[in-house]
């Protein structure tokens, strides 16, 4: 993720200023405060400022709740009730601002969590830079026969090499007609002075979705954890998967406690409907079951088994 020496003097003029503050701060968090982490191609996702702590956390909870649990438990022990129980409003307490670059389809994906704001680089204003997002071999998969929305068999050899040369091809091509479109090339100077260009608000719509984007995302605690639950879950697609597993680990330095209860009781957990558990009764009590008489659907059927380690999903387990 190769950053202009525009960007890194921006960085590292961040990072050399500092300012007195009573406000709690995160030392764990300070130590990578502005600093991009690399997402993906040319991607990245960094933090550039946050509010409150495990503390915080704890603080809200103890006036929320009253005299009554002020010395109930310890603070790990008091997140991990909260967490445990989904008391969520001392979890919205705290917030945190990314600054995110991504592909446009990992966006249009991120933009339907709505509890966060947001202000996008805007295309109106300023020429998009020539990058856009290909993937790793790894991840060039065919369309799943059994997920309308998954990955199935990698491709490989000839084929594979076929798309991606399409992907990139393509790209090319349209960024080259959006620049003549602007009547701009890649540095910014007219390639003909005497002809008038597009409007930037036009030309854009010519740029496919995998070309990047930049946006400021602001969320507090709780819902950027229904976000990592979210797009963090093996079934999400894997290129925002990228961006939650690296603010994961931010969410680590951050909140410690949080992040600790967190992946014990959201990662780590399970839900289950009134007849998964039911199921789950009758297993504990000794009984035979079966897929048809659980009264779960057979995907129902399948998603307990996986959850219970059956991952070969029998039709009838004891």
């Amino acid at each position: 993720m190769p950053l202009t020496p525009e960007q890194q003097a921006e960085i590292d003029r961040q990072r050399d200023e500092t300012q007195p503050t009573r406000r709690a701060t995160v030392p764990a968090l300070e130590l990578i405060l502005y600093q991009p982490v690399s997402v993906l191609d040319h991607g990245f996702v960094r933090v550039v400022d946050y509010m409150g702590d495990d503390a915080a956390v704890v603080q809200a909870a103890r006036v929320s709740y009253g005299r009554g649990t002020k010395r109930v438990s310890e603070d790990r022990g008091l997140i991990h009730y909260l967490m445990r129980h989904r008391h969520t409003t001392p979890f919205e307490m705290c917030e945190i601002k990314f600054h995110v670059k991504l592909p446009i389809f990992v966006a249009r994906q991120w933009i339907r969590h709505r509890t966060a704001n947001v202000n996008e680089y805007s295309a109106r204003y300023s020429i998009l830079d020539k990058e856009f997002y290909i993937p790793a071999p790894d991840q060039l998969a065919a369309q799943s026969r059994t997920n309308r929305q998954g990955r199935g068999a990698l491709l490989e050899g000839d084929e594979a090499a076929h798309v991606l040369a399409l992907l990139r091809a393509d790209a090319e091509r349209a960024y080259a007609s959006y620049t003549e479109m602007l009547n701009d090339d890649e540095r910014g100077a007219a390639r003909d002075p005497e002809r008038q260009g597009l409007a930037r608000e036009l030309a854009r719509m010519n740029l496919s979705l995998n070309f990047y984007t930049q946006w400021y995302w602001k969320t507090d605690l709780f819902n950027l954890m229904n976000f990592l639950a979210l797009r963090g879950d093996r079934h999400a697609q894997y290129e925002i998967r990228a961006y939650a597993a690296a603010m994961l680990v931010m969410l680590d330095r951050w909140v410690p406690m949080t992040a600790e209860a967190f992946r014990q009781y959201r990662l780590g957990g399970a839900h289950l409907s009134e007849k998964s558990l039911a199921v789950v009764k009758r297993l504990i009590a000794g009984d035979r079951v079966s897929c048809r008489e659980s009264g779960l659907s057979k995907r129902e059927w399948a998603e307990l088994m996986e959850t219970l380690g059956r991952l070969d999903g029998p039709d009838e387990i004891a």
